[in-house]
């Protein structure tokens, strides 16, 4: 039964990851959002992994797009790499929320989820 899960979920993950290939950056956010309000409302540990999973695969992709406010800056400036470290700081957000949800802790994972929030507002007014 274990067996069947985990190829189930790397199945979803490859198919879930190809198509956020072809997603923009207001795709990725829209990801994010619609899992995000899962995240915080579910009871299932299966489906509230699987949403952060989603979201972690909606950031990487996000992470190599250019938002509209820094169209015109190189991609080593410094807001382009503003923007990327508020991408790996919310990524290090969803790991540590995903490994307290694998260890059966979901109450701390919604806890630790909740400060997704600070990173994307803080985050938005800069760059959105």
């Amino acid at each position: 039964m274990k067996k069947t899960w985990r190829v189930l979920a790397a199945l979803t993950l490859l198919s879930a990851s190809s198509m956020l290939m072809a997603a923009d950056l207001a795709d990725d956010m829209d990801i994010l959002a619609d899992n995000y309000k899962i995240v915080l409302k579910t009871d299932s540990a299966d489906t509230f992994k699987q949403s952060l999973q989603n979201m972690r695969a909606a950031v990487l992709n996000a992470q190599q797009a250019t938002p509209p406010k820094l169209e015109n800056k190189a991609p080593d400036s410094a807001e382009m790499q503003d923007f990327r470290h508020g991408m790996t700081t919310l990524i290090g957000q969803i790991d540590q929320s995903l490994a307290l949800a694998n260890e059966g802790k979901l109450e701390e994972a919604r806890k630790v989820a909740q400060d997704f929030k600070q990173t994307r507002d803080t985050n938005h007014k800069k760059f959105r």
